[in-house]
């Protein structure tokens, strides 16, 4: 099926799969490599990682990419995107994971959107409880304890994006806190019978 979507293209874009996937097999789900050209000149390579079709929070977004237009590339409107609490509880299962490997920036991601655009913990929270129940592989709330290796891609990955905290303890005291206010949102539902 992927093949197929890729085989569309997209107005002057061209799409090819690369042959190298990594199998992520604690969160069933493969990460591919897909090769995207614009009118036949390679641009780049990106990663995607598929999964289970499980989500069940979408939300319609409104592409705010500046410059397409002008490129005359055609932008459809509006564009349906995997729920941000969605997104969001898939990169907590992931980085609490027993088997997180290669995880650190999921750590950043969160705090990233907890920053920009707040999160809805209860939501996150929600979508936390049916996402851990349904992989099983561990509890939620989550215990975390950053691995030392993940420090440095830490700090490195803060400095870039240009968060304020780049030390990787003031990382996992922020990472902390925002778990603590998700399980703190997912006992309140769990005492409404939410």
């Amino acid at each position: 099926m992927l093949r197929r979507a890729l085989a569309l293209g997209f107005d002057g874009f061209t799409f090819r799969l690369k042959a190298q996937t990594r199998d992520m097999e604690e969160t069933d789900t493969v990460r591919v490599n897909v090769a995207v050209a614009y009118r036949t000149r390679s641009w780049q390579t990106i990663e995607i990682d598929l999964g289970p079709a499980g989500a069940q929070m979408v939300d319609l977004i409104d592409p705010q990419v500046a410059g397409l237009a002008e490129l005359g590339l055609p932008v459809t409107s509006p564009v349906r995107c995997l729920g941000l609490a969605e997104q969001v509880t898939q990169k907590l299962h992931a980085c609490t994971s027993p088997h997180a490997t290669g995880r650190a920036r999921d750590v950043l991601d969160i705090l990233l959107v907890e920053m920009l655009h707040g999160l809805d913990y209860v939501a996150v929270a929600e979508a936390a409880r049916r996402v851990f129940a349904a992989r099983a592989t561990h509890a939620f709330p989550p215990k975390f304890v950053m691995p030392a290796e993940w420090r440095p891609e830490v700090e490195a990955l803060a400095q870039q994006l240009g968060f304020a905290q780049t030390r990787a303890e003031g990382i996992e005291k922020r990472f902390g806190e925002v778990l603590r206010r998700i399980a703190g949102a997912d006992s309140r539902l769990t005492q409404t019978g939410g």
